[in-house]
Formats: C-alpha cells, sequence, structure tokens
C-alpha cells in the first residue's frame, strides 16, 4: 500500500540567507534646524560679536548686505507664493494642450507663456519634463523652462525697483532672456536629439492634493531660493569690501573681461530670478551691459540648474543644454545691451 505524503512533509521553500537590504534613504539637509541654530548663536554671542561693527570695513559690508537683503526679500516671498499657487493650480497637461504643434511656432508660444507664469528657477526644470512627458514638443518645454524665471512680472518688477530711473534695464532683460529662450529651443527643435530625454519620461511623477502641492512647493522654493540670495548678498559686499578698488576697476573697465567676470559669477552664485536685481545693482563698477549679461546668465544657466537638468532629462543632455544655453545668454545679453543700454 501507499502512503501518501502529508502536507506537513512537503519541502518549504529555500529561505534567504539574509534579508535584502531596504534602500539608503538620502540624507536631507535640516534646513530649519540650522537657521535656527544660527539665529540662537547670533544671540548669545552678541556682545561678542558687536564690537567686530565698529570696524568701518565691516559697516560697510553690513549695511550693503543688509540693503541687499531686504530689498530683495518681499520679491522673493511674492515669488514663492506665486509659485506656489502655479504648481497648484496650473497643471503642465494645460500648458502642453494649449501650445501649437509646430516648433516654429510652439517655441515662440512658449516663450511668451513664461511671462504670464512666475517661478523659481527650480520649479521650471520639472515642469518642463512633465511638459515632455504629456507630449509637447521638448523645444517648446525648453522655451518656457528658461523663460518663466526670467521674463515673469515678479522679475520685472524687482528689477524695476532695483535699477530706479532706469527702465531701458527692465526692457533690455525682458528682450534678451525671452531671446535666449526662443534661440535656444529654436536651436534645440533643429539639431538638437529628442532620444537624450526620452528616460526623462517614465520618471515624472505627479499627484498629491492642491495644498501639498502648494505648500511642498512653495517651502522649497522659499527655503532654497533664500540660502542662495543670502549667500549671493554676502558675495556681493564681499566684492566691494575685501577686493582692492584697483582690481575691480580694471576688470571692471575692459567691457569684455568684465562681461564674462560677470557670466561666471552668474552661473557661480546661482541666486533665484526673483532677488539677482538687488545683487547686480550693487555691482557699481561694472557697465549696465555686463550686468545685464550677469541678469540673463544666472536665471538661464548656473550649478543647481544644470544639476536639476541632470537629475530630470539625464546628464547627457545637461552636457549639451548648459553650453548652448550659456553662449546663447552671454550673446544675447551683449547685443540688447549695446543696443538699448
Amino acid at each position: 500500500m501507499s502512503v501518501s505524503a502529508s502536507p506537513q512533509s512537503a519541502p518549504s521553500p529555500p529561505r534567504p540567507a539574509h534579508p535584502p537590504a531596504a534602500p539608503r534613504a538620502r540624507r536631507q539637509v535640516p534646513t530649519l534646524e540650522l537657521l535656527a541654530l544660527l539665529l540662537i548663536l547670533a544671540v548669545l554671542l552678541r556682545p561678542e560679536l558687536s564690537g567686530l561693527f565698529d570696524d568701518p570695513a565691516v559697516q560697510t559690508w553690513s549695511t550693503i548686505f543688509v540693503s541687499i537683503t531686504v530689498q530683495a526679500l518681499p520679491f522673493l516671498v511674492l515669488g514663492v507664493v506665486l509659485s506656489g499657487l502655479i504648481a497648484a493650480l496650473v497643471p503642465p497637461s494645460f500648458i502642453a494642450r494649449i501650445l501649437p504643434d509646430r516648433p516654429l511656432l510652439a517655441v515662440p508660444a512658449a516663450g511668451l507663456a513664461g511671462a504670464a507664469l512666475p517661478g523659481c528657477e527650480c520649479g521650471s526644470v520639472p515642469i518642463a519634463g512633465r511638459l515632455t512627458a504629456r507630449g509637447a514638443s521638448p523645444a517648446a518645454a525648453f522655451a518656457f523652462m528658461l523663460s518663466a524665471p526670467a521674463i515673469n512680472p515678479v522679475v520685472l518688477v524687482a528689477t524695476a525697483v532695483a535699477f530706479p530711473g532706469q527702465p531701458q534695464v527692465v526692457l533690455a532683460r525682458f528682450c534678451a532672456s525671452l531671446a535666449t529662450a526662443v534661440v535656444v529651443g529654436l536651436v534645440w527643435s533643429r539639431f538638437g536629439n529628442d532620444a537624450l530625454i526620452d528616460r526623462s519620461r517614465s520618471r515624472v511623477v505627479e499627484g498629491g492634493t492642491r495644498w501639498s502641492s502648494f505648500s511642498r512647493t512653495a517651502s522649497h522654493d522659499f527655503l532654497h531660493a533664500g540660502g542662495w540670495l543670502v549667500l549671493g548678498g554676502v558675495t556681493a559686499a564681499t566684492l566691494q569690501v575685501v577686493v582692492p578698488r584697483s582690481v575691480l576697476d580694471t576688470v571692471a573697465g575692459n567691457e569684455w573681461l568684465a562681461v564674462g567676470a560677470l557670466a561666471v559669477l552668474a552661473v557661480v552664485l546661482a541666486i533665484c530670478s526673483e532677488a539677482d536685481a538687488f545683487v547686480a545693482t550693487g555691482l557699481t563698477q561694472f557697465s549696465l551691459t555686463s550686468r545685464l549679461v550677469f541678469l540673463v546668465v544666472g536665471p538661464a544657466v548656473d550649478l543647481k540648474l544644470v544639476a536639476l537638468q541632470a537629475g530630470v532629462f539625464g546628464r547627457r543632455f545637461a552636457l549639451r543644454f548648459a553650453p548652448l544655453t550659456l553662449i546663447t545668454a552671454i550673446a544675447s545679453g551683449l547685443l540688447v545691451g549695446t543696443w538699448l543700454l
């Protein structure tokens, strides 16, 4: 008689020797905690620090830094709030639907659309990624990505306040930044390789409530842009105090050298577009044209933007797109500055 095997005698599947390790979470910089710690230290050390401001150089530095920061902060807050509202209320699918299909029409239309939708540079990159994921022309998405942080009403009003009595600076910034966005978009539509961004289409994730989208976008943009604003104010004040006046005058006196220096400064500082005009107005030794190049280059290509573009669209894309944008921005600033300034 054959005996059937009981269920208990059935062999169990082999167990893995070690359980799979959980993915390591990326460490986030505790921005709020760091700011709170700095404020506490400033209060505790105020008696020791107060003597530092007796030095005339330190007084000059603090005056320049505070004036730049205080003037720029209201526009930064306004831009952050509007950026959060745009992220919460205007889906990228709406922008993709209203753009024409032909790149020759879609690219200028997308560039002009950026004037009506205020947003930080950091937010414009993922928006461009969502536009391409929704089927919009990559060239049009890139034109919108470059124009939105540079020619929106908040940035233009901030520029007018930073350069009082000089409306030609506002007009020059609008024209040069829009020209940069449109030219880069058209060049990419003709010579760009859209295959470089195909892998980004599947990585774009949308979701969440409108309030969560608003709060997440606004808090990120404020903390991120506020830090870069402080860095920009510190740098501008330090240049005026630490660097010998003769060196600044030498660099500023050679227009080509001044343009190159301020273009590099814009790339390295990565200041938010709502605040960069107040930093530019502090660079009084430099011509308006070279400062215009600073204002055009910053919102189009800087270190944080290159990193964001590499993360959203891929490193190969960023290595091609960043040099094209930088050259176009410098050329646009020079041409428009020579014409209007």
